[in-house]
């Protein structure tokens, strides 16, 4: 069993900001995938399905993003799962706005949302898909990430997103360190 947990804030006020870049690319795989509706359990939105032949557990924490490691901790004690089955999609304000990096550990870079799935699980060794979002330093940081998406960008995170697709699909077939040779070698 995995668990694809996309990182954001509940809300309609947090639609389409740059915080939300994890749902978006997990709305955007459900839909592509036309893999049904998510449900409400402990705290989560949560889709649970089978690919390839593996049970699946798409989660949009629904406890704002500096907590969601305490959703995703139930999450993976409920289902008995270990951190090698966690796959975590966020934003990252070190990589421009169209750029991606898959990692399979390393620290929370300043992210609060990870900062909290590091307190609740123990552990910085967990796989990642970061999404770029740069980084304005001429705007508080809070309010950049809590920021609207523009349209500029927004055409350069459908590429992404739309590469995040198959790097989902390619997750359950390879490794993750070939998953990383062969999709963070094509990051511009």
């Amino acid at each position: 069993m995995k668990l694809i947990v996309g990182l954001g804030n509940p809300g309609k006020e947090y639609e389409n900001t740059r915080h939300n870049i994890g749902f978006s690319v997990i709305d955007s795989y459900v839909l592509d995938k036309n893999l049904g509706t998510f449900h409400l359990k402990n705290q989560g939105l949560y889709l649970k399905t089978k690919l390839f032949d593996e049970t699946v557990i798409f989660l949009k924490p629904q406890s704002f993003i500096n907590l969601s490691g305490e959703v995703i901790k139930k999450y993976m004690d409920f289902y008995k799962l270990s951190i090698d089955d966690l796959f975590i999609i966020h934003d990252d304000l070190d990589l421009e706005v169209g750029n991606f990096k898959l990692k399979s550990s390393g620290s929370s870079g300043g992210h609060n949302g990870l900062k909290n799935i590091e307190q609740n699980l123990k552990t910085q060794n967990y796989k990642r898909l970061k999404i770029g979002i740069s980084n304005r330093k001429d705007i508080d940081t809070k309010d950049y990430v809590l920021g609207k998406i523009s349209g500029e960008e927004q055409k350069k995170l459908n590429s992404v997103i739309n590469k995040s697709i198959d790097i989902i699909d390619d997750y359950f077939h390879i490794e993750f360190m070939a998953l990383m040779n062969k999709y963070n070698q094509k990051n511009r």
